[in-house]
């Protein structure tokens, strides 16, 4: 089943933040150590999408299958040097494993080839919980190009993947 997409303008602040949450559960209760933090980054998404709704708030969709919200997908297209990056990528849990994260994927990648974008730029983490992502990104026709340390936790690392643009308006929609 394909899934819809829509803005997020007839929804309450907190919705994205929440799914977040949700989703990142299991990987806070295994390693709260590294993880507590970002909790706090994914409010602030949340605020900063409901505040600037025609900028900041334009590059987030939320995903529906049978009139029931499945998750969200986010993007930044603002990137003057011709590449957009591919932000929230989030399937609440009852909904993983059905595809449905690939073709939120694609219709992120959709947007931004639309805004004549040439490359999209995406990153995961290294931890065994992002496996899946990162499966989903080789798929969606990304390579890897390089793996550097996470930020504040220089003990484990984050990956960078990139794929071009080209002919993404047919992949999208087959």
């Amino acid at each position: 089943m394909r899934p819809t997409f829509t803005s997020i303008e007839d929804q309450s602040p907190g919705i994205l933040s929440n799914m977040l949450k949700c989703s990142y559960a299991p990987l806070l209760a295994i390693d709260s150590r590294h993880w507590t933090s970002e909790v706090r980054k994914w409010e602030e998404f949340d605020i900063n999408v409901f505040k600037n709704p025609e900028t900041f708030g334009s590059c987030v969709f939320l995903s529906w299958v049978d009139e029931q919200i499945i998750g969200f997908g986010s993007y930044d297209p603002r990137q003057k040097l011709g590449f957009g990056i591919v932000g929230h990528n989030c399937i609440l849990p009852e909904f993983r494993g059905k595809g449905f994260g690939l073709w939120q994927l694609r219709e992120i990648l959709r947007r931004l080839a639309a805004a004549g974008l040439k490359k999209a730029k995406a990153t995961t983490h290294e931890h065994a919980f992002f496996e899946p992502a990162r499966r989903m990104y080789l798929a969606c026709g990304f390579r890897k190009v390089g793996q550097r340390p996470w930020g504040a936790h220089p003990d484990q690392n984050v990956v960078d993947y990139e794929r071009d643009l080209d002919n993404i308006a047919f992949e999208a929609t087959s």
